[in-house]
């Protein structure tokens, strides 16, 4: 469905009874509310959770900003590294806001959240910015901006910067089949088959690679958060695989350091994506988590 949160139009669905405890799910860099497979979404349900993800802005049904034009991610870079606020179209902070958006339009005073990759960054914001709206954060596969965690591999930046060459659909689905390649978990392989309906879906329901450029620029920009998360009193878990090619799992390991009292847990095997064998223990990880936190709120009352 369609709301609007946080004066922008953004695409929205919702799982479970509303009167159960909510989880918000926020998906990363260029990825659709759909990356958040639907598998584990009812798998936290049938947990008694209340379950929402939605689409950033600039990507999927959410509102788009060519108005806002193509930002250079170098320039970014440079005037960030220099110690400037570089001008982008939008704020990781901005998203985070659209989040807290979300919950409003809903009518949902407080609600655990969880987010992966650039969606971590943005959850990691939002718990530090919102204290009184989230009790509990959950950081997938994602990082702080400290420049002396390791980079990507080269194969794996490459492949999620590149872009097919043309916008034919089957180019951007083999195109999105390399990607998947570079960057997914060598403990828990996707088959071929289902990574191709995987796809499809997405490049079906939207293809919009503009967005990601606007997306891109905000990360940069929002440069290093560690100071900034040091500040989140909620419960934190962070959960990275060993094996993720494009964040690091010392990435990981940083934001549990600089979260107070933040647990992690590493999964050996898993890259960086969500892979159907996984998501059993994603669901329990996550689920018992939240579960954990719940009870340990209904005790303290």
């Amino acid at each position: 469905m369609q709301i609007k949160a946080n004066g922008i139009d953004i695409e929205v669905e919702t799982f479970g009874d509303k009167a159960n405890p909510a989880i918000i799910f926020v998906m990363g860099f260029g990825a659709q509310l759909i990356n958040w497979p639907q598998e584990m979404m009812d798998g936290l349900v049938e947990r008694g959770f209340h379950v929402i993800r939605f689409d950033n802005r600039d990507v999927g049904l959410s509102q788009k900003f060519p108005e806002l034009g193509t930002p250079d991610a170098g320039a970014i870079m440079g005037k960030v590294l220099a110690g400037e606020t570089p001008d982008v179209p939008y704020t990781l902070t901005d998203m985070a806001a659209d989040a807290v958006g979300v919950l409003d339009t809903l009518g949902i005073k407080k609600a655990h959240i969880v987010g992966g990759s650039m969606g971590g960054m943005i959850v990691q914001l939002a718990a530090a910015g919102w204290p009184d709206r989230f009790l509990s954060m959950t950081s997938i596969f994602s990082t702080t901006g400290n420049q002396e965690v390791p980079p990507a591999s080269d194969e794996a930046m490459t492949a999620l910067l590149s872009r097919p060459a043309n916008e034919e659909r089957e180019t951007v689905i083999a195109h999105s089949l390399g990607v998947r390649k570079a960057i997914g978990s060598p403990g828990f392989p996707t088959p071929d088959d289902e990574a191709r309906v995987k796809a499809a879906e997405n490049f079906d329901r939207s293809y919009y690679p503009e967005g990601t450029t606007r997306q891109y620029a905000a990360i940069i920009a929002d440069g290093d958060r560690r100071e900034r998360i040091k500040t989140i009193s909620c419960p934190v878990l962070v959960l990275h695989g060993t094996d993720d090619p494009l964040v690091r799992v010392e990435g990981g390991r940083d934001t549990a350091a600089n979260i107070p009292g933040a647990k992690l847990v590493e999964i050996a095997g898993w890259g960086h994506d969500m892979p159907t064998a996984l998501l059993p223990r994603l669901i329990d990880e996550v689920g018992g988590f939240v579960a954990s936190v719940e009870g340990r709120a209904q005790a303290a009352e």
